[in-house]
């Protein structure tokens, strides 16, 4: 699949063919479908904001689109985009299902050449040379995107959010590198949000999975339409994840009609995972 053009685009009636887009334009649209900010008509744009403190030995919290909790924030999910997006997008979409006791960040992935896509420079969190279970991997590229992600979690800990009540998540590539973080991640995360996605590196695991990885809880969703990361892709990677990781902690969902996107049903499964996951304390 080397350079095949605008690898996460939106698929849309009437869109020119060939036009090169970013993914996840309708998120805005499908998280409002979802449900509403108490005491609002809609998401609060004043909640997003560019992280602020000390965030100099944290390059991905430089500009991080984040969303702010309407109270006393005790918990924190950090969630990546994917390839040839930025933060913003999800950022948006995540305010509209946003917990009140909860902090949202949304970081951007640096700007790479991507092999698959013709070798543009786009935001992608490492190079991409194919989708398919036995495409060539960029470890390297993938292990420090992995590390910076952990720095991430790392300094949220030092903010007074125990690990146990973050959750990581992503959509496709960002989805991806999620799963790889969190199952390598020294600390005890509360779980992962893996939308569309797959495991990268799966052939190192379980062995490549820390002790403290076995009690993730996992929410995996993906659409069963999907033409750029096939449902079967994300069904090899929810029967990979159960042997990693306890096998009643993985949910699968797919989602008839469904795309490379999301819809109101995976949002509002997103929002019920997590109510689950980070109830207020």
């Amino acid at each position: 699949m080397a350079g095949f053009p605008g690898l996460e685009r939106k698929f849309r009636r009437g869109r020119p063919r060939g036009k090169r887009v970013c993914l996840c334009r309708r998120k805005r649209r499908i998280a409002r479908e979802v449900s509403k900010p108490p005491g609002s008509g809609g998401p609060s744009r004043g909640a997003l904001q560019c992280m602020c403190g000390n965030t100099m030995s944290v390059p991905l919290l430089t500009d991080a689109a984040t969303v702010s909790g309407a109270e006393r924030e005790t918990a924190a999910v950090i969630f990546l985009h994917g390839l040839g997006d930025t933060g913003h997008s999800w950022a948006d979409a995540l305010s509209t299902i946003r917990l009140p006791h909860v902090k949202y960040i949304c970081p951007h992935a640096p700007r790479i050449p991507v092999t698959l896509n013709m070798k543009m420079v786009m935001p992608s969190w490492f190079d991409l040379m194919g989708l398919s279970p036995d495409a060539p991997e960029d470890e390297a590229g993938i292990k420090k995107a992995a590390e910076n992600i952990k720095a991430l979690i790392e300094h949220e800990m030092k903010n007074g959010i125990p690990a146990n009540r973050i959750v990581l998540g992503g959509f496709s590539q960002g989805g991806a590198l999620s799963l790889y973080t969190a199952l390598t991640c020294p600390h005890p995360l509360a779980g992962i949000v893996a939308l569309s996605c797959w495991l990268p590196l799966h052939r190192a695991f379980p062995q490549a999975a820390n002790g403290s990885a076995k009690d993730l809880a996992i929410l995996q969703c993906h659409g069963e339409l999907d033409p750029m990361v096939p449902v079967r892709f994300g069904a090899l990677t929810a029967e990979k994840l159960r042997s990693v990781v306890t096998p009643a902690r993985v949910q699968f969902k797919t989602y008839p009609g469904v795309m490379h996107s999301s819809c109101p049903q995976e949002m509002a499964a997103v929002k019920e995972f997590l109510e689950k996951l980070l109830p207020p304390v």
